[in-house]
């Protein structure tokens, strides 16, 4: 398991979105492992679980693409988001529609620099943590930033569907 700090290792969308947002960041790469996910990234860094935040790609029942920003250890309850925010229906992307509308691999999926302009919904409880780890934009690599960088600079609108994970 190799794990390594850096210092702008690489450029990648997310990246270059953050630093054109005047975003300070701290990189973190590891060897990526399929199916990982944020429990892995937490244990191979020793972060708290709660404060790695997954980037989800939804779409409503027109098929209309949107970001969901959740605890790495929580689940979204997709019927209380489709309450929140207007919907009749929220559902997960398929992985090749995701892939589509992000411009990332799935696995390696930032909220930041994607394909398309979609809304960006994020958990509030994200919003009381100092600082949050999210995908740079690749497998295997992540950044530790300030939470405020979700609504101040990436807009999202905080909604509270945040369910205990599996």
């Amino acid at each position: 398991m190799s794990k390594k700090k850096s210092r702008h290792e690489s450029a990648t969308p997310a990246t270059e979105w953050l630093k054109a947002h005047g975003v300070s960041f701290q990189e973190y790469s590891y060897d990526y492992v399929e199916h990982g996910g944020t429990a892995y990234v937490a244990q191979t860094f020793g972060f708290d679980h709660h404060g790695i935040v997954k980037t989800l790609i939804m779409q409503d029942e027109h098929a209309k693409p949107l970001v969901v920003l959740m605890h790495g250890d929580c689940e979204v309850s997709t019927k209380n988001l489709a309450r929140q925010i207007g919907c009749k229906h929220i559902a997960p992307c398929s992985v090749e529609q995701a892939q589509r509308n992000s411009g990332y691999q799935v696995g390696g999926t930032s909220p930041f620099g994607t394909r398309k302009a979609m809304p960006v919904f994020v958990e509030k409880s994200i919003l009381d943590l100092p600082r949050i780890y999210i995908n740079g934009g690749r497998r295997g690599y992540i950044v530790e930033i300030d939470s405020c960088v979700l609504t101040n600079e990436l807009h999202a609108t905080p909604v509270a569907v945040a369910i205990p994970g599996t």
